[in-house]
């Protein structure tokens, strides 16, 4: 198919040998998030190996567009069967607790809109079998334009604000990081400081090797898995699909500088840990466990993030990234960037279209409870 001067083809990524070198080589004039790196992707690649076919969009002979798209089927209420495309997940709900953020396709600098257009023209025209292009997490306007391009019904999933941390804003402003942060917030931090300070020296730990550096990782398991919990859609430290994946990206990604273990020290007490994804100069906060303190002024969390910002600011990361979630203390830590969702851009099919009508019905009337009970 051929847009303009573009033009998009496929092939099956098991016999695309060089696949890996031409994902490098676009990432070099792209600007990508961790998660639409052969870092990631390639590892997912590797370790899930996925039936999924490679999506190439070529301007002139020249490789200016990737994504890699996995057709499935999903089964739901029992009757329904939707055909599905996923957008560099697998459809399967273990393998991709692993959720990938910042979604989209791989674009040549300046050419994301172009690109993000030839592919999805190419999946509606050249692809008809489909009922549903599921998309996640992908950012907020990203999927507005995704859907005004194909004129789809957007059916909205899952959504959720991110926060971070400008860390190249405050090395140019001369600020501490503690500075930007609420009275209120400061006041915790700086109160937690002074009171784990009387159980002995505060200090970030990393491993010294790629065997302690999963350890670390396996430590916080546990109080992940307190925290979170261990059922189904909770901890992913309960399923070993997710936890092989991390496993294994460490081994292959700590020495290069890809992913980052940090405890939290105080004394010989280990009272927070942290596992942080690494790419161009951006730290994606990844998962943590915290020690359960009986003391409520105590806040390993809040202290421990606070103390991983300072040290990545000093050490030249650009941005600290909470990526996807409403929880409290990453409003209080950091700054709102965007909006994150999953989306499913449905094809006009009767049984989406009843689907949606009894997705409806079912709000209103759970709405009209909410409002009763609350009378």
């Amino acid at each position: 198919m051929t847009a303009g001067m573009l033009a998009v083809t496929t092939e099956p990524a098991a016999a695309c040998a060089v696949l890996r070198d031409e994902w490098l080589d676009l990432e070099q004039r792209a600007e990508p998030t961790v998660f639409l790196s052969w870092q990631w992707l390639g590892h997912w690649l590797r370790v899930y190996r996925p039936d999924a076919l490679v999506l190439r969009v070529r301007e002139e002979g020249r490789l200016v567009g990737l994504g890699l798209i996995v057709e499935t089927e999903e089964r739901r209420h029992g009757v329904l069967k939707s055909r599905c495309l996923r957008l560099h997940q697998t459809g399967h709900k273990m393998l991709d607790q692993i959720w990938i953020e910042y979604n989209g396709f791989l674009a040549e600098r300046g050419k994301e809109d172009v690109v993000a257009k030839a592919c999805l023209n190419h999946l509606c025209r050249n692809m008809p079998g489909w009922d549903e292009f599921i998309l996640g997490a992908i950012d907020a306007d990203e999927a507005d334009q995704y859907a005004r391009i194909t004129g789809l019904y957007k059916h909205l999933r899952w959504e959720a604000p991110c926060f971070g941390v400008d860390l190249e804003g405050l090395r140019r402003n001369g600020e501490g990081y503690l500075e930007t942060l609420s009275r209120n917030t400061r006041y915790q931090i700086n109160r937690a400081h002074r009171r784990y300070c009387k159980r002995g020296t505060v200090r970030l730990v990393r491993p010294d090797s790629v065997e302690e550096a999963v350890a670390t990782f396996d430590q916080i398991g546990p109080r992940h898995l307190e925290r979170w919990g261990s059922g189904p859609d909770q901890s992913g430290f309960a399923n070993p699909d997710f936890v092989r994946f991390h496993r294994e990206l460490i081994r292959s990604e700590w020495k290069q500088g890809g992913v980052d273990l940090v405890r939290v020290m105080v004394g010989d007490e280990q009272i927070a840990c942290f596992y942080n994804l690494l790419h161009n100069q951006v730290v994606y906060f990844y998962l943590g466990g915290m020690a359960v303190e009986a003391d409520n002024r105590l806040k390993p969390g809040l202290l421990g993030h606070s103390l991983c910002i300072e040290d990545y600011r000093e050490r030249g990361f650009k941005y600290y990234d909470f990526m996807g979630g409403d929880e409290r203390y990453k409003s209080n830590l950091g700054q709102f960037h965007r909006n994150l969702v999953q989306v499913a851009l449905q094809r006009p099919r009767f049984k989406l279209k009843l689907e949606d009508v009894a997705r409806r019905a079912r709000n209103r009337w759970l709405g009209e409870v909410s409002v009763s009970n609350e009378r």
